[in-house]
C-alpha cells in the first residue's frame, strides 16, 4: 500500500511511498547482522555450555559467512528469476526456523549447524534485500532507502552488542537469538506490505558457475578455519587424512584458489558465447576496480579478526562478563557507525586513493598502538584509543569501497556488484576469524612449549601429566583444575598459570603485530583506487562490455 502524498520538485510531482515496507526490509538485514554480531558476545557462554575451545565458536561464525559467500551469488540469480518478493519470503522462514535451532542447541555441532543454515538463507535475503527497495521505492526515497539499508546493519551490530551483553551476564546467551525467532516472524508479516515484483523466468542459473564458486570459497574457508587444528603444513594427529604426511588444511585452501580461477575462466567463456554468467566480470574488469575488491576483503577481514580477538581475552582470558566485552567494544562500533555515515562528506576534497591509504595507514597505527598498550584491562583509556583509531579507519573505507564499485559500474549492473560485494566481505569474515584463531592458538602453543621447557620450576614429570598437544586459550581458574589433578604443588600450580598468562598476553601482543602488518601491505592495492574527487566522477561510466571487448 502506498500514502498518496506528493511533493514539488524541479522535476515535477513525485509520489511519496509508505516507510512502512521499509521496516520489513530493514528489519531483514538487522536479523542478519544482529545474529553474526551476537556470536563473538556469546563467545564466553558457547563455551561453558558446550564445553569446547573458543576456536569451535568461531567455526560458527565461518560456517555463516562461508554460506553466504558461496552462495550469495545463487541467491542473486533467484532473486531475478523467481521475484525478491517470493525469495525473501522463503528466506525468512529459514532463518527463523535456524534461530529456534539455535536458540535450543544441546551441542557445538548443532549450533553451526544452525549457523550454516542461518548463512544459507542470508546468502538469498542479501541480494533480495536491495531488489525489494528498486521495486518499493523511486528516486530521492530509494536513495535514502539504500543509505537506511546501511545504517540498518551498523545499528544492528551496536545492540547485539548491548543486548547480548546484557542478557549473556545476567540470564544467559540463548535468550539473544530468541529473540530472532520473534523478529522473523515480525518479518514475514510485515513483508505482505512490500510490492510484489514478477520474476523473469527467462533468467539463466549458471550451476557449473555455482558449483565452482561455492566450491571455491568452502574449501579455501574451511582449510583457514582447521589450519590450527589440522597442521599449518605437516598434518597433526586431529588431521582426518593426509597427503604423503601434509595436513589437508592446506591442500583445501590451494585446491580452493584454483577452483576460483576456474570458476574465472569458466566465466569467461560463458560470456563470451553469448550466455548469462553467474557474475557479471565487468564489475572486476579494470585494475580499479580489483583493487578495491582487494582492499575490502583486507579490512573486513582485519576487523572479523579484532572483534574474534577482543572477546576471546576478555571473556576467556580475564574470565570477564558478556557485558564487559560489550561496553568493551561499544567505542569501537560507534566509531565505525557513525564513520561510515560521515566520510562521505570528505569526497568532495579527497580522492578515494587518498581515503584508502590514509584509512589503512590509520589502522596499520592502531594495532601497532594496541600491541604495545594491552595489558590486562581492555577498559584502559589506552587500549579504547586504539579501537577508536581503528574504528575510523575501518568505518571509513568499508564506505568507501562499496562506493567505487558502484559508480564504476553501470546500473544494469547494480546486482552484480551487490553479488561481489557480499562474497568478498562474508568470504573475508570467514577466512579472518579462522586466521585469528589459529594464529592466536599457534602462537600460544608456541610460547608455553617454549617457556615451559625451559621452566626449572615445572619438571619433566609434571609436564608429562599435563596435556600439551592441546594447548588452547583457557581462564586461569580452568588451568588450575587441571592443575590440581596432578601431583604438582601449590608453587608449582602457581607457576604454571603465570606462563600462561604471560604467554596469553604475548601471542595477543605478536597477533596485533602481524594484523597491523597485513593493514601496512593493504596500502598498495588502496593506492590503485580512482585518483579523482567527487565533482570530477562522470555520472554515467561508460558500458563495460564495450570496454572489455577493446582489451
Amino acid at each position: 500500500m502506498t500514502t498518496p502524498s506528493a511533493t514539488k520538485s524541479h522535476r515535477g510531482i513525485e509520489a511519496q511511498e509508505s516507510w512502512v515496507p521499509m521496516i520489513a526490509i530493514a528489519l531483514g538485514q538487522m536479523i542478519m547482522s544482529f545474529n553474526v554480531a551476537s556470536l563473538p558476545v556469546a563467545l564466553g557462554g558457547m563455551v561453558k555450555s558446550f564445553g569446547v575451545p573458543p576456536t569451535t565458536i568461531a567455526t560458527g561464525i565461518v560456517a555463516y559467512s562461508m554460506l553466504v559467500a558461496g552462495f550469495v551469488m545463487l541467491g542473486a540469480k533467484l532473486t531475478q528469476r523467481f521475484g525478491a518478493l517470493y525469495v525473501f519470503r522463503a528466506a525468512v522462514l529459514v532463518f527463523g526456523a535456524s534461530q529456534v535451532l539455535m536458540t535450543f542447541s544441546p551441542t557445538a555441532p548443532l549450533m553451526i549447524t544452525a549457523q550454516a543454515l542461518c548463512g544459507a538463507a542470508g546468502a538469498v535475503i542479501v541480494p533480495s534485500l536491495v531488489a525489494l527497495i528498486a521495486e518499493n521505492y523511486k528516486g530521492r526515497q530509494q536513495a535514502t532507502a539504500l543509505g537506511a539499508l546501511g545504517s540498518a546493519r551498523a545499528a544492528a551490530g551496536v545492540l547485539a552488542f548491548v543486548i547480548g551483553g546484557i542478557l549473556g551476564t545476567f540470564i544467559g546467551w540463548r535468550p539473544a537469538f530468541g529473540i530472532l525467532i520473534v523478529v522473523s516472524a515480525i518479518v514475514f508479516l510485515l513483508s505482505f506490505r512490500l510490492r510484489r515484483d514478477q520474476g523473469r523466468p527467462d533468467v539463466q542459473i549458471d550451476m557449473v558457475g555455482v558449483v565452482l564458486a561455492a566450491s571455491a570459497i568452502i574449501l579455501i574457508s574451511f582449510g583457514f578455519n582447521n589450519l590450527n587444528r589440522w597442521g599449518l603444513g605437516l598434518a597433526g594427529p586431529n588431521a582426518p587424512f593426509d597427503l604423503l604426511g601434509l595436513s589437508p588444511a592446506p591442500i583445501f585452501i590451494v585446491l580452493g584458489i584454483v577452483l576460483g580461477q576456474a570458476f574465472l575462466m569458466w566465466t569467461h567463456r560463458r560470456q563470451e558465447a553469448g550466455k548469462t554468467p553467474l557474475l557479471a566480470l565487468e564489475v572486476i574488469d579494470s585494475s580499479q576496480e580489483r583493487a578495491a575488491v582487494y582492499a575490502m576483503f583486507s579490512v573486513v577481514a582485519l576487523e572479523a579478526a579484532l572483534n574474534f580477538s577482543v572477546p576471546l581475552y576478555i571473556q576467556i582470558v580475564q574470565g570477564r562478563t558478556p557485558l564487559a566485552t560489550a561496553i568493551a567494544m561499544m567505542p569501537f562500533n560507534l566509531t565505525v557507525f557513525f564513520t561510515a555515515m560521515l566520510v562521505v562528506r570528505f569526497y568532495d576534497s579527497f580522492t578515494p586513493r587518498q581515503i584508502g591509504r590514509y584509512s589503512f595507514m590509520l589502522c596499520t597505527a592502531a594495532l601497532v598502538w594496541l600491541a604495545f598498550v594491552v595489558r590486562n584491562d581492555w577498559s584502559a583509556v589506552p587500549v579504547l584509543l586504539g579501537l577508536v583509531m581503528f574504528g575510523i579507519g575501518q568505518g571509513a573505507l568499508v564506505t568507501l569501497l562499496f562506493n567505487v564499485l558502484v559508480t564504476a559500474s553501470p546500473k544494469e549492473l547494480a546486482g552484480d556488484v551487490g553479488s561481489l560485494r557480499g562474497t568478498a566481505n562474508n568470504l573475508a569474515a570467514a577466512v579472518g576469524t579462522a586466521v585469528s584463531g589459529a594464529l592466536l592458538v599457534g602462537l600460544l602453543s608456541a610460547l608455553i612449549l617454549t617457556n615451559i621447557a625451559a621452566n626449572p620450576k615445572l619438571p619433566p614429570e609434571i609436564q608429562s601429566q599435563i596435556n600439551l598437544d592441546s594447548i588452547n586459550f583457557v581462564s586461569n581458574d580452568q588451568l588450575q583444575s587441571v592443575m590440581q589433578g596432578t601431583t604438582a604443588t601449590p608453587e608449582q600450580v602457581q607457576e604454571a598459570v603465570r606462563v600462561n598468562t604471560q604467554s596469553r598476553l604475548r601471542a595477543l601482543k605478536i597477533g596485533l603485530l602481524i594484523m597491523a602488518a597485513l593493514a601496512l601491505l593493504a596500502i598498495i592495492p588502496a593506492s590503485r583506487l580512482p585518483d579523482y574527487v567527487a565533482g570530477q566522477l562522470p555520472s554515467d561510466p561508460p558500458p563495460k562490455s564495450k570496454r572489455g571487448k577493446e582489451k
